[in-house]
This record gives structure tokens, C-alpha cells and sequence, in this order.
């Protein structure tokens, strides 16, 4: 697919987009469920005719989050393609590149910054409590909003694609699992920081090994 993109126009580049896209939302959505669904309870008890369209529009915003990290994951990769540092099967060629992305993303899961995003995703009623927005722009807002934090907390997990493969989809499927297992565990259980940890470790590995 797209083997040739040393000379990528913007067609290229759109289907990476839609690629990246679909991707996220397949691998975000289930992990967002809990608070989507919270949202649609509250619309529906509300009742109303704009119950729906704010429920949708609440959806909405959380993918176009979702969706400004794809068209920026569509422009690294094709300048790393034109640089020559991904394979055909869009996995890193690179030990400089992979070791990088590894260890950035095995640190960014010790960031306060991670912290504070994965607190927002673990707890939807206090999310809600805090950000709560009435009518059709509020609920996009909110949307939005909730979809920021979840880059905020899974953004830097979503580049290990550039290592491992955009197309590996037994990967897709584990950072996936993993992302629903790390929003849903008890705060108590550093899974988050033990998996930076073994990140940090891997990169190590790879950049001197």
C-alpha cells in the first residue's frame, strides 16, 4: 500500500487519513464507552427533542479529538516514508527512530500530564460533574473536550504503531486491550507506569543492544 511515497501528494496523504481515522475510532470508541453511555442515560432521562442530536453531537466532538491526532499521524508518517525510515508494512526501519519512540512514549506514561488525562478518562461522573455543558454547542464541547483528554492519555501509546507496524493489526488490537484495561483498572494498580517502564527498557534495548 502506498509503497512509493517518497513522492506523496495529498491524495496519499488523505488515505492515510481515513486510515488513521477509522483506526482510532476503532480502537478509542470502547475505551470512551462508559461516559458515552452515561451521557446518552442523562439525554434520555432529560427527554427533549434535542435529546438525540446532543447525544450525538457529544459522540461527535470526541472523534473530531480523535480526529486532528490522525491528520497529524498522517503527516509523520508520510514525512518518515520520504525520509526513507518506515518499511513497506509501515514499521520503523530506523533503531535511532524506534529506540526514540519507544523510550519518549515509555517516559510520557510517568508525566503528570498522563496522570491528569487518565484521571479525567478513569472517572466519567466526575468528568461530567466538572465539564457539564448544556445545549447542542455544550454537548460538542464536552465531546471534545473529553475526547482531548483521552489523546492526552493515550496519544504517545498510539505512536508505538510507527514501531511495531501501522498495519500490524494483532498490535491494533493489544494497545487497544490495553488502553480499556489501563482506564479501567483501580488507581491504585500503576499499570500505566509499569508499562512505561518496560517501554523505557525495550527502547534501551533496541538503540544498544
Amino acid at each position: 500500500m502506498m509503497t512509493g511515497m517518497q513522492g506523496a501528494g495529498a491524495s496519499d496523504w488523505f488515505a492515510l487519513f481515513v486510515m488513521w481515522t477509522v483506526m482510532m475510532a476503532v480502537m478509542m470508541v470502547p475505551s470512551a464507552a462508559p461516559v458515552i453511555r452515561i451521557v446518552l442515560a442523562d439525554y434520555r432521562r432529560r427527554g427533549g427533542p434535542l435529546a438525540r442530536v446532543c447525544a450525538g453531537l457529544f459522540g461527535t466532538g470526541y472523534l473530531c479529538a480523535w480526529t486532528g491526532f490522525s491528520a497529524l499521524a498522517a503527516t509523520a508518517q508520510v514525512a518518515l516514508r520520504r525520509a526513507a525510515l518506515l518499511s513497506p508494512g509501515m514499521a520503523s526501519r530506523s533503531v535511532a527512530l524506534t529506540g526514540t519512540i519507544l523510550v519518549v512514549a515509555g517516559i510520557y506514561q510517568w508525566l503528570p500530564v498522563k496522570t491528569a488525562c487518565l484521571r479525567h478518562c478513569r472517572s466519567p461522573l466526575d468528568f461530567l460533574m466538572r465539564h457539564w455543558r448544556e445545549g447542542i454547542g455544550g454537548a460538542f464541547t464536552m465531546g471534545l473536550r473529553h475526547g482531548m483528554f483521552c489523546v492526552g492519555c493515550c496519544g504517545a501509546l498510539m505512536a508505538l504503531l510507527f514501531v511495531v507496524g501501522v498495519m500490524n493489526y494483532l498490535w491494533v488490537a493489544a494497545l487497544a486491550a490495553f488502553v480499556l484495561l489501563e482506564k479501567l483498572a483501580p488507581r491504585s494498580v500503576p499499570l500505566g507506569r509499569i508499562a512505561g517502564l518496560l517501554l523505557i527498557l525495550w527502547g534501551t534495548y533496541e538503540v544498544f543492544a
